[in-house]
């Protein structure tokens, strides 16, 4: 053998375990979410791109372990607490607060990434939103707050809107909050509200047929991670009672409901990466603000609308950000 050959060698000898160890030290984020895989894909790939624009590709600069409750609350924290055992960089804990709380619940030491549609001070997942303390952090929309410019949008849409119905899922660590401002909301348009609950397949067909008896004129739902996960259902149980819906997300619209208002979800999703990014840069949780998704979006179904029998005015259409004929 040639000696240019046999230095080679060893250095391509040497090289080898100098790569192995390299991968070794590639930062696994663990991603715990209520949702389920198929139905959260497009929010999932939003938070990639926050972490791509954050210098962070998936199998190149870090690796991500996926942990999905698939809408099944009570797996959260057994789920939480198997990525604190594989001791991830981060805990991206998205998909309501019940992953955030459940995550915090188990790890006071590895930084934490929400994604929360609820005052995050409100429910106790951080001290305040400029310094949130501890070790969590993440993006927060304030959802429960647009009830009442949800029932605005529906009473500029349908005259004489008298008896509304708030579906929420009584799991939700904020249900109390959505309830709350939605009646506050509802006295001060002169509506009468009623809230119906449902955190199962079942009890949603229950919930939409109480609704139909309530004589509702119009439904609103919360923002929740499971109801988001049975948009469907719920939607085409809206237009068998001929019930005009309003929800947070333009996902209910391309769904098939009538309009939506809400926070962009993977806008929020790609602000988590962001901040999931920033973590790995060395940031602080307790320093990290917490981020304040601003983007919201107006989104109406022509079609679901002409099934109901309604005529969108002119002045609204004018406002939507995305009208779906």
């Amino acid at each position: 053998m040639k000696r240019r050959e046999f230095m080679a060698g060893l250095a391509g000898t040497a090289a080898w375990p100098l790569c192995a160890r390299a991968q070794q030290r590639m930062p696994v984020i663990g991603f715990l979410s209520g949702r389920s895989q198929d139905e959260a894909s497009g929010d999932t790939a939003a938070f990639h791109q926050g972490l791509n624009e954050m210098g962070y590709v998936g199998g190149r600069d870090l690796a991500v372990e996926y942990r999905w409750a698939e809408g099944r609350n009570e797996l959260l924290p057994n789920l939480a607490a198997d990525l604190v055992r594989r001791q991830v960089a981060v805990l991206a804990a998205v998909g309501g607060n019940n992953s955030a709380l459940a995550a915090k619940r188990v790890t006071a030491t590895i930084p934490i990434v929400f994604t929360s549609s609820a005052d995050p001070v409100l429910v106790g997942l951080v001290a305040s939103l400029s310094h949130p303390g501890g070790n969590v952090t993440g993006v927060s929309w304030f959802d429960a707050e647009l009830g009442r410019k949800q029932l605005q949008l529906l009473n500029e849409l349908i005259p004489n809107v008298t008896v509304v119905v708030l579906m929420v899922n009584p799991q939700s660590p904020e249900v109390a909050h959505q309830r709350e401002t939605a009646e506050d909301a509802a006295r001060e348009l002169g509506s009468q509200l009623h809230v119906i609950t449902a955190s199962s397949v079942t009890e949603i067909d229950a919930a939409l047929n109480t609704a139909k008896r309530q004589r509702a004129n119009a439904l609103m739902v919360s923002s929740d991670p499971f109801l988001h996960s049975r948009r469907k259902q719920i939607v085409a149980l809206a237009a068998h009672h001929a019930l005009p819906t309003i929800s947070g997300g333009r996902e209910w619209v391309a769904a098939g409901g009538l309009m939506s208002y809400g926070n962009s979800i993977p806008d929020a999703y790609r602000r988590a990466g962001l901040q999931t990014g920033r973590l790995l840069r060395g940031v602080k949780p307790a320093d990290l603000p917490v981020d304040r998704s601003t983007r919201f979006e107006l989104a109406i179904n022509l079609k679901t609308a002409s099934a109901l029998g309604l005529a969108i005015p002119p002045t609204l259409l004018a406002r939507a950000d995305e009208v779906i004929e």
